[in-house]
């Protein structure tokens, strides 16, 4: 009896264990870093390259059978090939031109990409990657390849808990090696891929998660487990009493929400402090629309369909404190507001034509209640703005920034792959925009830069004495010249961020995110971004690597 109650214990353990890796946001298969390809135990090896010609004289007579195999087979250079070979299967993903002026190292992530899908089409368990020399003609091109490869590996929430629960494999592969000429080398690629992956793991569950199974109670479990005996601080504020003294715009859309207790809104902080005297102090401000129905002004034709992704800029910003918890760099303080509310539509929700006063006392005129992901950030973003003026954060070079999936209008300006980024008159003497940007396009992580001009306080300027600043216009984002642009003027005023300019003597820099379609469109896995590039752009340059 003693002997089955323990085995009992032990099975208990294990599928608990098993339970909370699941859901608490990480890499559940080992990623090893290989030299010796004979020495290895896979059975798929997946070949990024850009020409076969210039693979390394050390594959030997796997160069050869694929040899063979191009001088038989036209398309062998544009498409996914599977060659078999001595019992196990070989997958070539060309890459394609890479030296013409379109040509950046998402050639090396598409290729990745498509190359694992076919091997795992195929039956991989025991998958290998190579990213051939020959595409380095971009300096990050093993990490960006191998960050690809690990996005096509992800195995959403829902489905690893339901797995783990059915006392199934909540993986799609057992293992993966990455091959490298030098080990160590290949030890601290893998090491940086696998930190910023586990960042992005969190950023999908939570992105990814449907109504229910993400609903803002549920998130903030969520980010509590994940960072559960950290270095990351968890506060969680809850209930419409506070919201409506603390966060009186977040509590106006959370007043239908927070009738349905689980699907009251949750306003979650997270803080991190590096070792050593810090330099620069950040803060982050994510939107985290749980659910859209758009309200009042609800949304018909379909377009409800998709809308449980909008709380992807809360859960970049969850990303990347995960990936602070493991980098630990030093002499650094960041400070992160998510704001996860329900838009529900109902007898008790906002609507337009409402006057209120924002926690900066500002008078906000409410005109389009499908505009709500600005009303939960601006007393966010004025929270930020109260302590990055406070004496002892200003002389840190505080920076404010606010991650969105705000607008459609940013997809119709720049297609779905590329966040906006727009920079205040303070972060745009820093060149802040063009900094990032740089580091995406390192990244295979791209940006476009956008400007916030007179035209965008122009379109939410107050029409009359009521109010002194309107949340929208009538018409949606994709409809409105500017579309994308004016709502950074509106945060900038409705938070009383508009009176710390360059005009100002306590100017603060501050830049707005926009990432509706570099976010990932539904129902295709949300992608994670922009983490990479704010990884390279904030905690490598503290780092010599991550």
């Amino acid at each position: 009896n003693l002997f089955i109650a323990s085995l009992l214990r032990v099975g208990l353990l294990l599928f608990w264990s098993l339970e909370v890796m699941a859901k608490t946001g990480k890499i559940l298969f080992p990623v090893t870093a290989v030299t010796d390809l004979q020495a290895t135990e896979w059975d798929t090896l997946v070949i990024v390259l850009n020409s076969l010609e210039n693979l390394p004289e050390s594959f030997g007579t796997m160069k050869a059978a694929l040899t063979a195999v191009k001088n038989v087979d036209k398309a062998f250079s544009s498409k996914v090939s599977l060659v078999p070979f001595d019992g196990k299967t070989l997958i070539v993903s060309p890459t394609g031109p890479l030296n013409r002026d379109q040509d950046d190292v998402r050639r090396c992530s598409d290729a990745a990409e498509a190359g694992v899908k076919r091997g795992l089409s195929a039956g991989a368990k025991r998958l290998c990657l190579v990213a051939a020399p020959d595409l380095k003609v971009f300096a990050e091109y093993q990490v960006v390849t191998l960050l690809a490869t690990l996005s096509a590996l992800y195995v959403p929430l829902e489905v690893r808990e339901l797995s783990t629960k059915d006392g199934k494999r909540c993986t799609k592969v057992e293992s993966l090696f990455f091959w490298c000429e030098k080990q160590e080398d290949g030890d601290e690629i893998v090491s940086r891929a696998c930190v910023i992956e586990n960042g992005r793991i969190v950023a999908r569950d939570i992105g990814g998660g449907d109504p229910e199974w993400m609903a803002a109670p549920k998130a903030a479990e969520y980010i509590s487990t994940t960072f559960d005996s950290s270095v990351v601080t968890v506060k969680v504020c809850s209930g419409q009493d506070k919201f409506e003294e603390k966060f009186p715009l977040l509590a106006a859309v959370n007043r239908c929400a927070q009738r349905v207790p689980r699907h009251e809104g949750r306003v979650v902080k997270l803080h991190y402090k590096g070792e050593g005297e810090v330099k620069q102090i950040l803060y982050f401000v994510g939107k985290g629309i749980t659910y859209d129905t758009g309200g009042a002004d609800i949304k018909t034709g379909g377009n409800m369909a998709g809308m449980h992704r909008d709380k992807c800029g809360a859960a970049t910003v969850a990303g990347l404190f995960k990936i602070l918890e493991a980098v630990k760099p030093r002499d650094i303080e960041v400070v992160g507001w998510l704001a996860l509310v329900r838009n529900s539509v109902g007898s008790d929700c906002y609507v337009s034509d409402e006057v209120i006063v924002s926690r900066a006392g500002v008078r906000v005129r409410v005109v389009n209640t499908d505009a709500e992901g600005r009303m939960v950030m601006a007393d966010l973003l004025c929270k930020a703005k109260e302590s990055a003026l406070k004496p002892e954060n200003y002389k840190l070079c505080p920076h404010i920034i606010t991650i969105a999936t705000l607008t459609g209008h940013v997809i119709r300006a720049y297609g779905p792959n590329y966040t906006a980024v727009m920079d205040n008159g303070p972060a745009r003497k820093t060149s802040f925009a063009q900094s990032l940007q740089k580091a995406g396009d390192i990244m295979g992580d791209p940006f476009e830069i956008s400007y916030i001009r007179r035209e965008d306080y122009d379109i939410v300027a107050p029409p009359s004495e009521y109010e002194d600043v309107l949340q929208s216009n009538t018409k949606p984002s994709s409809e409105t010249p500017r579309g994308h642009q004016f709502p950074a003027a509106f945060h900038l005023i409705a938070s009383g961020l508009d009176k710390h300019g360059n005009d100002s003597c306590t100017p603060l820099a501050y830049s707005h995110l926009d990432i509706a379609g570099s976010g990932g469109s539904h129902p295709k896995i949300p992608t994670g971004a922009p983490i990479p590039a704010l990884v390279h752009h904030f905690i490598e340059s503290r780092c010599s690597r991550v």
